[in-house]
């Protein structure tokens, strides 16, 4: 019975079953082995191993020992005298490692293969050796024999018989017992690109269990089950299928059941090799035997004669496992392809980041679950469906993730499985060799005859193809769709193949193996032979109906009017008035569009990378490239020409030139593009000053390098073009690629960066009109829309009528590219269709049945439409046909049946040729021109957007979409005959763009996206925050704060100077019944044509169905093939095409990649495809790659992405002209120009010659003194007090804290000679500034400098960080020792390119804004320029100005006032001139020739100028350079005898002067050392200082022949202080009288300084504390040796106490008050008795404390004349800490 059961005994079972018989008795201790034949027939099911561990034990343990006794010290044998030793290197030198094999080509013999062996002192590399395959175990961990057999792969030594003999050859270094076991780890094989890779381990112990050989082959009944695609993932990953067959007890039975249970099988007990040697086991015993049983004979397949002609089909073979044997005969008739084979490989690499973990648990899928899923994935397809890789990717991939999701989830830490309760690494038994055979028949009997599997009795794949070439030749594989071959043999890998014998599927599979322009050439050469006669012969038949050529031949055409009679008629018509439209408007999101560029073009030039300099640009000049269509050259040069870019950017003088103009800026990608890009790079090279913008429109269309484009010199252009080193290298070159499908311009080796990618934003948000768009646009969602809505016809729809037909001659005529035949099938149909509208075929009722419901309606609409409009408005049909041939010949077919019919003047038919000019009839070209009112007689239309109302049929031809844009009169879009064997994501978007639309808003119900939003274009509903990082009413560009983007509307064209083109344009007429008010923008897309280039429907009633469809979109007609796939959802809700390949020039990364998710933004699903494709050896980015870098971006290269034409044209042009606008902006500066204050006439006094170049010292001292200040920054502080000046009646108006923000500027251009922000990074001054990437960063020391002042009472400590560069300008003791001096040049030193004087610049809160970039200015000259700088802001100015020297004020003045800054820097260059004259006495020269001025100068200086002498009739002002102001004034006689000089603001007079000078000073800081600035003011310490060196004799001089602009900062500066309390530390509106308080009081405390908080006070608040002074000139208020601002509305007289001082005579004036702000002992009672005041006068005493200020009054003797009270007593509003001050008023008696 036994016998009977299993069927005959085979000796390689019978081997096997002993060889694990004495294994068992080997390795157990305890257990008696099992008997042979018990183990062939009655095998049972175990969890767990005799020992009790799992089967997923640690691999590490198998060291053959089940003792717990600790492991043996093992003392390796000595290497040989003079081997070598070197881990990873054989005995014999050669390297071992897999990382430098990986790419060898290896000996390995037959019988070996290559192994991956660990070595402990490599832990992250394997060594790589050669293993006799029968010494290795099989999947399951058996039949392993004993022992070794091994090669180097190094040296190529054979023969090593003994593992402790190859582990010493190969250095191990082992120290324990070497084993096979434990070191033998992986299996080693080479992946797709021919590198050798790690595998998956080697199986040491068995972890599968043999199913029961038991199966009854009598009569069965099988219960299948269907399974659904989406489930067969999971189905196939979690459950095995086993049978349990059930008989009677006789076994007499005929049925048998078959029972689907689920449970998890554990390891057999026996597992795992023999633990030692048996001596009765020869390695070499079988071997025979095994060669026999292991070793497939390959042998040679002959395909069977006239196998195409007999079966009416080419079969195509997909190599699968194994080698495919060698085919012979007749190969033609058959086809194979290895895509199969290489989905396999790639989903058995494991991803990167499952082999970073060492030995992981993770195995990849087994070739018999690869085999099984795909019999299982062709049993769930249609009869009509072609087998799609992606699917079985994805497949794959799912099948894999779910068998490991526990071990994922630990390598990923995700949440949901806890660490110790993880499960085995397979917990699953895998499927074995043996099971696969009939779990594979079983799978594929559920769908009959459709996929047959040969492999129960297959011992090959020659075997097998010889079978299925034999039933295919017998017809018994009529209606088999899939062969699946699959030999399994034991101690063999299993192989497979998959014949495809399916007509329909070879037919598809077959024309996908050619690339599409191979399929081109196929397709001509088909035409050209003739092959396609017989088919076109066919289809002339119509059976009884006669034949087409007989029925056109006989037929009576009368033409019912000639063409001049019609076009008569028609010019007879009244046309109603024509409106006006404005080309240059930018729709609100084109604007929006092209704000987002111009800003990231500013983040360009704003990085730290300084790529782009815009500052040193003054023009913008462009060059847009587009695909080789002459129709599309045109459109943009239309376009162009009419958008007015060129007269805003001036390069046409003419306000309307002619096209020819535009033509220039418009290039086709052709042979002659290379002279014009030659062109512009040499003019980039000579205009270094001008922006080339290089536009790459259509950037999907040639992505070919340039080294796989020499046989076809149209492609790889842009790679050897825009990719050359000369536009790499050229920084005045950006690159801006436009495009709807960025997909293949997104890979790995991109180089666009992610941050300058543009993608167009979404008009709604949450049914929320954005930007007020009067059109929405209609794309791919919305077709997919309509197809599911069900509440009406869709637009997108199949034509099943033309399929069936099609499908039937494609059967007949097996030879004939599938497109012949569609294109011959859709071309009859319309000719017929044609016969049968006309009514001129007497049987015309009887040729409907000839032609499908679908052509019909669309010829009928055609002709319809003219024949019911009065001015012949019609339709235009997109008939699309690739190839050029076919096209051809359609055009020709249908204008001869036009032409029979007698319909020449119903319609046109236009053939579009990308490389030809569009070509129309007179006829019809006329009827346009009477339509745009057009008298050019030589006018004719140039792109199809003019077509529009044209009743035509455009047949468009080309391999693909160039980026023609269609009218609005398109009602019809036939992609019926378009290839569905090239599916890419790409090639199908660009064909359904061409039905894009933009509709009128108020056309469409409220916006809902409904499902069909999850499209294909990107979902333009969702943005991410990098697609709305800029506000559509920005007006400002970060780092360019003035620049404004306010688009300006552009004048209207004018009708008289339009060309012809312009004018036919703007003539079109709108009267169509509803006179839609169409103003839309003119972008060359339906987007334009929609609007502004239509007639306007100039028909007077409701019959022009042109005018009723003008807001409806066209529709779509496609192959069932594709219609099926693109509606179709994949698990994501995307449609399924999204997840095909982007691009035919890219790949797939791996196989192991995430779907696209529904709720992936633009920027996401970039991020995607950057991550998972790779461009192919043809991409041209497969040359950017760099060693050890991810990334290689172009750092001016920009990426602009939106749907099809939905107006990127537009938007891109509009950012031509911003950015041309912003780079005119940057060279212009808002400068303050606000005329002088307090100015009167002129007496008349002339001290100095008109063109005297210097001053002269005795007429500067007759000079008197003009105490008034007259800089309109002060003109809210209080008049100085001067003898003989009367204000005016009306005053100033007082004005806010923000005085200079509100003051007038005027915008000038900047000079040559301009001072810089760090925004500026020219050529010239990139040393200057040491702040580029390309030069090295330049090291500062930080040194201390400590001197001493009596004024402080103590040591002053500043330092000063010196860069390297500029340490010449200081004196050490010794190199990089203790800062001594800063040198001083000589007083007789000169050189015309060195400035003696030290410039001293104080700046707080303008790192970024102040122009401290002096290079420019100063014309190159030498100059020693030091920021000074608070300690609190000197990292951030270092890390903006690493190459100037700073000086650090001290921690205590970190909230001290400009008075400060300029105390310190005074006193500071006094001890050094005294230090330095020391260092020169030392030497020898007098120490009176030490130079003694500095310049302070204001961080907002940014111009100079001069008057001209010569010119003093008229004069006029000329910029000059700061180094020629101050070469001039250093040159002056006598400048020793000057305390303090200055030159004018702009815009006041000259030439000399003696007054107040502000912001750009030289100072002389030997004559002035008794004087010093007040070092605790924040306002007007200038005015105060000038006073009191007035006071005390010193000669002030402004120089006017020089004056100074300076610029509006808004940002920072020292009169930035903000008033804060000192609670919240947050500014808070405090008013001027808290500024405040009584002494001892409970009051709010504020937290600024004490003294800021004094002046804010007096300033606001004086008109209450000296009422008697309130615009009172006459009566001013006494300061004595200060002046602080009382407001503008009181008058201060400022008097000196000081002995031998210089005071204005203060005889009979009386004063309205007093004020005395820390008054010394120079100030007496018996001074102020000098003085008269009037009777209630106020007094101020200022002090530092309660105590002083006592004994001020004291000491003065003030309460004689003044009368106080206790309540008269203040302090600033201050905490005690903070030091405030005191003050107490009176009132003189």
């Amino acid at each position: 019975m036994g016998n009977s059961y299993a069927g005959q005994l085979r000796s390689a079972r019978f081997e096997e079953v002993l060889h694990n018989s004495i294994e068992a008795s080997l390795r157990s201790n305890t257990v008696v082995p099992r008997p042979v034949f018990s183990q062939l027939y009655l095998e049972t099911e175990q969890l767990f191993m005799q020992d009790g561990r799992t089967f997923n034990d640690d691999e590490e343990d198998e060291d053959g020992s089940e003792s717990n006794s600790p492991p043996i010290p093992y003392q390796m044998k000595p290497p040989p005298e003079g081997c070598c030793t070197t881990d990873g290197f054989c005995q014999a030198g050669k390297d071992l490692r897999l990382s430098s094999l990986a790419s060898e080509n290896l000996d390995v013999p037959p019988g070996f293969m290559p192994v991956g062996v660990k070595s402990p002192s490599l832990p992250d590399n394997l060594l790589v050796c050669a293993v006799d395959r029968r010494f290795l175990p099989d999947e399951r961990g058996r039949n392993a024999l004993l022992g070794f057999s091994g090669n180097c792969l190094g040296c190529g030594e054979k023969g090593f018989r003994y593992f402790t003999e190859f582990s010493n050859h190969i250095n191990l270094k082992l120290s324990t017992q070497p084993k096979k076991q434990k070191h033998l780890k992986y299996h080693l094989y080479r992946n797709n690109q021919g590198m050798l890779v790690k595998g998956t381990p080697i199986c040491w112990r068995g972890n599968g269990k043999r199913w029961s050989d038991c199966f009854y082959k009598k009569s069965r009944s099988v219960f299948f089950f269907y399974i659904p695609l989406e489930e067969l993932y999971s189905f196939t990953s979690r459950v095995l299928l086993t049978v349990q067959t059930v008989w009677d007890k006789k076994l007499n039975l005929n049925i048998s059941c078959i029972f689907f249970s689920f449970y998890l099988i554990g390891p057999p007990t026996n597992a795992g090799p023999p633990k030692k040697r048996h001596k009765g086991w020869s390695p070499d015993s079988s071997a025979n035997t095994l060669t026999e049983s292991t070793t497939a004979v390959q042998m040679s397949v002959t395909v069977p004669d006239q196998l195409l002609h007999t079966c009416r089909l080419q079969p195509v073979i997909f190599k699968g496992h194994g080698p495919l044997p060698q085919l012979t005969g007749n190969t033609n008739d058959v086809l194979i392809s290895s895509l199969l084979q290489s989905c396999y490989l790639s989903s058995q690499t494991l991803p990167r980041v499952y082999q970073h973990y060492g030995p992981s648990p993770i195995q990849p899928l087994s070739a018999e679950m690869q085999i099984l899923l795909t019999v299982y994935y062709l049993v769930q397809l249609g009869t009509e469906q072609v087998p799609l890789i992606e699917d079985l990717e994805q497949i794959f991939m799912r099948s894999w993730r779910e068998s490991h999701l526990s071990e994922i989830r630990q390598f990923q830490h995700l949440p949901g499985l806890p660490q110790h309760l993880s499960l085995p690494p397979q917990s699953q038994q895998p499927l074995t060799p043996s099971q696969l055979p009939w779990l594979a028949q079983l799978a594929a009997s559920s769908c009959g005859e459709g996929v047959v599997v040969l492999g129960e009795d297959v011992k090959s794949l020659a075997q097998g193809l010889l079978q299925m070439f034999s039933r295919l030749v017998d017809g018994r594989l009529e209606n088999t769709n899939y062969v699946v071959i699959i030999v399994t043999s034991p101690g063999q890998e299993t192989q497979s193949c998959v014949v495809v014998t399916g007509k329909h599927q070879c037919r598809a599979l077959a024309e996908s193996m050619f690339s599409p322009n191979e399929g081109l050439k196929e397709i001509s050469h088909q035409l050209h032979t003739g092959a396609a006669q017989e088919l076109i012969h066919f289809c002339n038949s119509l059976g009884q109906d006669g034949n087409m050529d007989f029925l056109l031949d006989s037929a009576s055409v009368e033409h019912e009017a000639s063409p001049s009679s019609s076009s008569q008629a028609l010019a007879e018509e009244k046309t109603p008035k024509a409106t006006n439209i404005e080309w240059r408007e930018v729709r609100p999101i084109q604007l929006a569009v092209a704000r987002k560029l111009l800003s990231h073009v500013c983040a360009i030039a704003d990085s730290s990378t300084q790529n782009l300099d815009l500052g040193s640009f003054n023009r913008v000049s462009f060059l847009i490239l587009v695909p080789p269509s002459e129709v599309s050259f045109r459109q943009t040069v239309l376009h162009l020409w009419s958008s007015g870019v060129l007269q805003e950017l001036g390069s046409s003088e003419q306000e309307f030139a002619s096209q020819r103009e535009a033509e220039r800026y418009v290039v086709k990608m052709d042979q002659s593009a290379q002279s014009r890009i030659d062109k512009l790079l040499q003019e980039a090279q000579s205009n270094s000053y001008t922006l080339y913008i290089l536009v790459h429109d259509h950037a999907h269309w040639d992505i070919s390098s340039t080294f796989y484009s020499s046989t076809d010199g149209s492609l790889g252009l842009v790679d050897r073009l825009l990719n050359s080193r000369q536009v790499k290298d050229a920084t005045n070159i950006l690159i801006l690629h436009v495009t709807s499908f960025p997909f293949a311009l997104q890979t790995q080796c991109t180089r666009i960066s992610p941050y300058n990618e543009i993608h167009w934003p979404s008009a709604f948000s949450n049914d929320v009109d954005l930007y007020h768009e009067r059109t929405r646009y209609f794309g791919v969602s919305e077709l997919l829309e309509s197809t599911r809505s069900g509440s009406s016809l869709p637009l997108m729809r199949y034509d099943s009528s033309f399929e069936s037909m099609t499908s039937t001659l494609e059967e007949r005529f097996p030879k004939l590219h599938s497109a012949v035949i569609r294109t011959t099938v859709l071309v009859q149909q319309y000719c017929v269709a044609l016969m049968a509208a006309s009514g001129k075929i007497s049987s015309s009722h009887n040729l409907h049945k000839h032609t499908s419901v679908e052509t019909m309606e669309i010829v009928q609409s055609l002709l319809t439409a003219v024949q019911q409009c009065p001015t012949r408005h019609g339709h235009m049909v997109l008939l699309r046909i690739p190839s050029l041939a076919l096209a051809a010949w359609a055009h020709r077919r249908l204008s001869r049946v036009r032409r029979q019919l007698g319909m020449e003047d119903s319609f046109e038919i236009i053939l579009g040729n990308p490389s030809q000019a569009l070509t129309i009839g007179q006829t019809f070209t006329d009827q346009i021109k009477i339509w745009l009112k057009i008298q050019d007689a030589e006018w004719v239309p140039h792109t199809y957007l003019e077509l529009e109302a044209l009743p035509c049929i455009l047949i468009l031809s080309g391999a693909e979409p160039l980026g023609e844009s269609l009218p609005r009169s398109l009602k019809y879009c036939d992609l019926r005959v378009i290839s569905c064997s090239y599916l890419q994501r790409t090639t199908l978007e660009q064909e359904l763009g061409l039905a894009a639309y933009l509709v009128k808003a108020e056309s469409r119900p409220p916006h809902d996206p409904g499902p069909g939003s999850d499209l294909i274009e990107s979902d333009p509903e969702k943005l991410s925050s990098t697609d709305n990082e800029e506000e559509e009413g920005q007006e400002n560009v970060q780092g360019y704060p003035h620049v404004q983007l306010i688009s300006q509307q552009q004048a209207q064209l004018q009708g008289q100077s339009q060309p012809a083109s312009q004018t036919n344009i703007q003539s079109y007429n709108q009267t169509a019944t509803q006179q839609q008010p169409f103003s839309q923008p003119q972008n060359p897309s339906k987007s334009a044509s929609s609007d502004s280039s239509s007639p306007r429907a100039s028909s007077p009633n409701l019959s022009c169905s042109w005018a009723r469809g003008l807001s409806r979109p066209p529709s779509v007609l496609l192959p069932r093939a594709l219609y099926d796939i693109i509606t179709a959802s994949d698990s994501s809700g995307l449609p399924r095409c999204t997840s095909f390949l982007p691009h035919i020039s890219v790949a797939w990364a791996s196989s192991f990649r995430p779907l696209l998710s529904k709720m992936m933004t633009c920027t996401e699903q970039s991020l995607y495809y950057r991550q998972w494709t790779v461009p192919r050896s043809y991409h041209m980015d497969n040359s950017n790659r760099t060693e050890g870098r991810t990334d290689n971006f172009h750092p001016r290269r920009l990426l602009l992405s939106g749907p099809p034409q939905v107006g990127k044209t537009g938007a891109y042009l509009h950012f031509l002209g911003l950015l041309s606008r912003m780079l005119i902006r940057l060279m212009e500066v808002d400068i303050y120009d606000d005329e002088d204050i307090h100015c009167t006439e002129a007496e008349g006094v002339q001290y100095h010659p008109p063109n005297a170049p210097w001053p002269n010292t005795e007429v500067m001292k007759t000079m008197p003194f003009d105490y008034t200040v007259h800089d309109p920054k002060y003109d809210d502080i209080s008049i100085v007090y001067c003898p003989g000046f009367k204000p005016r009646v009306d005053g100033n108006p007082v004005r806010q804290e923000d005085v200079y923000l509100r003051r007038r500027t005027s915008r000038i251009k900047l000079s040559k000679y301009a001072a810089y922000n760090t925004y500026h990074h020219c050529e010239q001054c990139h040393q200057y500034l040491g702040f580029n990437p390309r030069y090295q960063m330049y090291e500062s020391t930080l040194h201390a400098f400590t001197f001493t002042h009596l004024l402080l009472g103590e040591d002053i400590q500043l330092y000063f960080i010196i860069p390297k560069s500029k340490e010449h300008y200081f004196s050490f003791s010794q190199p990089g020792g203790q800062l001594e001096s800063m040198r001083l040049p000589l007083t007789s030193d000169w050189s015309p390119d060195c400035i003696k004087s030290p410039i001293f610049t104080p700046t707080t809160g303008r790192h970024e804004h102040g122009l401290f970039n002096l290079y420019h200015a100063m014309d190159g000259a030498s100059h020693l320029h030091i920021l000074v700088v608070k300690e609190y802001e000197m990292a951030v100015y270092k890390k903006y100005w690493p190459n100037h020297i700073m000086l650090v004020l001290p921690t205590v003045f970190n909230g001290a006032g400009i008075g400060a800054a300029h105390f310190l820097i005074k006193e500071l260059s006094y001890h050094n001139l005294e230090l330095e004259r020391s260092r020169r006495g030392e030497g020898g020269s007098p120490s009176v020739d030490v130079w003694p001025f500095i310049i302070l100068a204001d961080d907002s200086c940014v111009m100079w100028n001069a008057v001209d002498n010569d010119k003093l009739s008229c004069p006029a002002e000329r910029a000059v350079s700061l180094k020629q102001v101050l070469q001039h004034m250093e040159a002056c006689p006598d400048l020793a005898q000057y305390g303090l000089c200055g030159i004018r603001k702009w815009n006041s007079r000259g030439p000399f002067s003696r007054g107040h000078v502000h912001d750009f000073l030289l100072l002389n800081v030997d004559r002035s050392q008794n004087v010093q600035y007040d070092q605790n003011r924040f306002t007007c310490h200038d005015v105060d200082f000038t006073l009191r060196l007035h006071s005390a004799g010193l000669l002030v001089c402004r120089f006017n022949n020089f004056s100074v602009m300076k610029k509006q900062i808004a940002i920072g500066g020292y009169r930035a202080f903000i008033i804060k309390t000192k609670m919240t530390d947050v500014s808070t509106s405090v008013g001027p009288s808290q500024y405040i308080c009584a002494p001892d009081s409970k009051h709010l405390f504020l937290a600024s300084p004490a003294q800021l908080l004094l002046e804010k006070y007096l300033q606001h608040t004086s008109q209450k504390l000296f009422p008697l002074s309130t615009k009172n000139y006459t009566h001013p208020v006494l300061s004595v040796d200060c002046y602080l601002n009382l407001g503008s509305e009181v008058t201060v007289c400022f008097v000196s106490s000081r002995p031998h001082c210089i005071n204005i005579s203060t005889a009979g004036l009386l004063f309205s008050g007093l004020l005395l702000c820390f008054p010394d002992t120079f100030v007496t009672s018996g001074f102020l008795k000098k003085f008269t005041f009037l009777k209630g006068a106020t007094l101020c005493v200022i002090s530092a404390d309660r105590s002083s200020l006592r004994q001020t009054v004291g000491r003065l003797e003030l309460e004689e004349q003044w009368r106080f009270r206790l309540s008269d007593e203040f302090q600033t509003a201050n905490a005690k800490e903070d030091r405030p001050l005191f003050f107490l008023t009176g009132k003189h008696i």
